[in-house]
C-alpha cells in the first residue's frame, strides 16, 4: 500500500543550490522568522511565482483577486473604478465591498481572463489618485483554471453604449470637495457605522 508521503517523495527531485553565506543565513531567518517552514518549502514557492510570473507575461488564462483601499471622497474616483470594471464585463466575476471608516473603502475585485489582461487593467486601478494602498494575486492553474471564453471587447460591446448610473450604496453622504468643511488639524475618532 503506498501512502500519501509515499506519493509524494516519488515526484521530488533533490537538487544542490549554491549560494553565498551571508545570504543563506539572511534567508534561513526569514524562513524562520515569517514562514515558519523549512528551506525546501521556501524554495518551492519562490520556483512557483517565477512560474506564474512567467506565465502572466504570456497571457495565460487566469483568475485574479484585486484589492483596493482607496478615499472614495477623491472626485470621479468611484465612478473610474466602476466604469474600468464596466470595460472588464464578464471578466469580473464578484466584487465585494467595504466601508473602513467615514473616508476610507476596501474593494475586492474577483476576474477571470488573460493573465496580461487582468494585469493591465490592476495596474490601471492601482494606479488611480485616491487609491492608497492595493494589489492583485493571479492564479494561472493551467486545467485548474477554465479558459475565458470572451474576449473583453465581445463581453462587454455596450460598455460606452449607455449611461450607468450607479447610485450610492454607502451609509454616509457624498458631498462635492467644494462643501466640504476643511479638515481640523485635531486628531478625530472614526465613526461606527
Amino acid at each position: 500500500m503506498l501512502c500519501l508521503n509515499d506519493a509524494m517523495a516519488e515526484k521530488l527531485v533533490r537538487f544542490g543550490v549554491a549560494m553565498e553565506a551571508e545570504l543563506l543565513r539572511d534567508f534561513d531567518r526569514v524562513v524562520v522568522d515569517s514562514r515558519g517552514g523549512t528551506r525546501s518549502e521556501a524554495l518551492r514557492d519562490l520556483a512557483r511565482a517565477a512560474v506564474i510570473k512567467a506565465q502572466v507575461r504570456r497571457g495565460a488564462d487566469a483568475v485574479a483577486a484585486l484589492t483596493l483601499v482607496y478615499d472614495h471622497h477623491v472626485r470621479d474616483l468611484t465612478e473610474r473604478l466602476t466604469e474600468l470594471q464596466h470595460d472588464l464585463g464578464d471578466h469580473v466575476r464578484s466584487t465585494v465591498h467595504v466601508h473602513l471608516d467615514h473616508d476610507h473603502c476596501l474593494e475586492v475585485i474577483v476576474m477571470q481572463g488573460r493573465s496580461d489582461e487582468l494585469q493591465s487593467i490592476a495596474d490601471r486601478m492601482l494606479a488611480l489618485r485616491g487609491v492608497k494602498h492595493g494589489g492583485i494575486e493571479l492564479y494561472v492553474g493551467g486545467a485548474d483554471v477554465p479558459p475565458s471564453k470572451r474576449t473583453r471587447s465581445e463581453a462587454h460591446a455596450h460598455a460606452h453604449a449607455h449611461a450607468h448610473g450607479h447610485a450610492p450604496t454607502h451609509d454616509h453622504q457624498h458631498v462635492s470637495p467644494a462643501e466640504k468643511p476643511p479638515r481640523r488639524a485635531t486628531a478625530r475618532r472614526a465613526s461606527k457605522r
